[in-house]
């Protein structure tokens, strides 16, 4: 049973998608969460865990049908099983469905197995707590995302755009990751936006899967690329009779230094050539490829993206919700992976973000390479209490090493040096009375 006094503490987590096929029920995160939860075990405040949505991935299941993929998660996970036991027989656990694990709200045998173990699964879109003399709104956020909406709430036959694709491409790569020269297809889920896919698999063959002495031989060549491009273009303008380069003087000065010199040579002319040819080939075909997008703009092909803003459609919710509700001190969402809090009419719209790991691109900084995706975890809990200026969200960080440097090849490394991602918490932020106070940054901006 949830807690309803006043004072209870909140923690909030979401987004785990803990399972699915193959190499999807790898749970990088596993110890982190396990300590976590035997810390609330032993807990002297008043607390309640809410799992805020998408806890399990039950639509990356694609060979178990209904309370099957609750057997296959006790089999594969007892010790979370059994820690979720010990915790919630400490303090009370809320569990809410997200897109992912819809299906925990479509069979209510779901409720009495989940039961066993000490948490209360709550078969609603959204539930409020008390907190302060205020209240705080729960909802896991699918709702407010076209391509991952259930307009009907618990019905198991329920496939939005986002089923079909996680049954089709999410699943499917976590029975394939193992192919691969490294395990990398199962990090898929970390992909956000969805529309980044097709530009992080280039990435990952390239980098991972391509042959390795095709990609060193390519690698200068892509560096030089604008270099070449603009001495092509001087070198035609050369032949032209428009400009004149010192080009045997160049050849003459590079000889000088023997074999090596005539090496580099050789090798500008042939980049020089090859990007020469690739501009003239580039530039009707970018022609084309614009009036092909302007066609198929004007008869609207394409009006639904596999992506959603990741802020307003839920900031536009949150308003609603604070008008109709003005005891409501704070939306709580998760869904996007985004950790983040935003101040909306004076009270706080907060992501809890996620426990997978996060994919962070870094274009280069010269050449036409590949972005790479560099790994980091960014695990948290926010903690929502009552507080003696009003309500207080804060974001716990959960400890977790950075990804092996495996996970990256020596070019991937090279080429993101000094760059590493450090991404950063929101520091803790009150909503008092009159507005939203942060420790850190002042007063938020709307």
């Amino acid at each position: 049973m949830a807690a309803d006094a006043d004072d209870t503490v909140y923690y909030v987590i979401s987004d785990l998608h803990i399972g699915g096929d193959e190499q999807l029920e790898e749970v990088d995160f596993l110890d982190e969460l396990l300590a976590f939860l035997e810390r609330l075990e032993r807990t002297e405040e008043s607390v309640e865990l809410v799992i805020n949505g998408d806890a399990f991935g039950l639509w990356e299941f694609t060979t178990l049908e209904g309370l099957a993929k609750f057997d296959h998660l006790e089999a594969t996970y007892p010790d979370l099983f059994a820690q979720l036991r010990a915790t919630g027989a400490s303090v009370p656990i809320t569990l809410l469905p997200g897109n992912h694990d819809h299906e925990l709200a479509a069979y209510d045998e779901y409720v009495e197995r989940f039961a066993a173990y000490n948490v209360d699964l709550v078969q609603e879109a959204s539930i409020t707590r008390p907190v302060g003399g205020r209240t705080i709104h729960f909802e896991h956020g699918h709702q407010r995302d076209p391509n991952n909406r259930i307009d009907d709430w618990g019905n198991p036959a329920e496939t939005p755009l986002g089923y079909y694709y996680n049954t089709q491409v999410t699943s499917r790569a976590g029975r394939l990751s193992e192919r691969g020269r490294y395990n990398w297809l199962r990090d898929v889920q970390a992909v956000t936006p969805t529309e980044r896919m097709p530009i992080w698999l280039l990435s990952k063959y390239f980098y991972r899967e391509m042959n390795p002495f095709m990609r060193h031989a390519l690698v200068p060549f892509l560096l030089l690329f604008n270099i070449s491009a603009l001495l092509a273009v001087l070198a035609g303008l050369d032949l032209t009779g428009v400009i004149s380069l010192p080009l045997a003087q160049t050849e003459a000065f590079l000889e000088g230094f023997g074999l090596a010199g005539t090496a580099v040579w050789f090798l500008l002319v042939i980049n020089v050539a090859v990007a020469g040819l690739l501009v003239l080939i580039g530039i009707p075909l970018y022609l084309v490829k614009r009036d092909v997008r302007k066609t198929i703009d004007r008869f609207g092909v394409f009006e639904t993206d596999l992506t959603v803003d990741p802020e307003e459609p839920y900031a536009e919710a949150a308003r609603e919700r604070f008008a109709e509700h003005p005891e409501t001190a704070v939306f709580c969402y998760g869904h996007t992976h985004r950790a983040g809090v935003r101040e909306v009419d004076g009270r706080l719209l907060v992501n809890t973000g996620t426990w997978l790991k996060r994919l962070h691109r870094r274009d280069g900084i010269v050449g036409v390479l590949p972005p790479v995706f560099f790994p980091s975890y960014q695990l948290c809990a926010v903690r929502i209490a009552a507080d003696a200026d009003g309500v207080a969200v804060e974001y716990e960080t959960i400890q977790k090493p950075s990804p092996s440097p495996d996970e990256l090849t020596f070019t991937e490394r090279l080429l993101t040096l000094g760059r590493d991602p450090e991404p950063e918490l929101p520091g803790r932020t009150v909503v008092t009375e009159t507005g939203v106070v942060s420790s850190d940054e002042g007063r938020l901006q709307p």
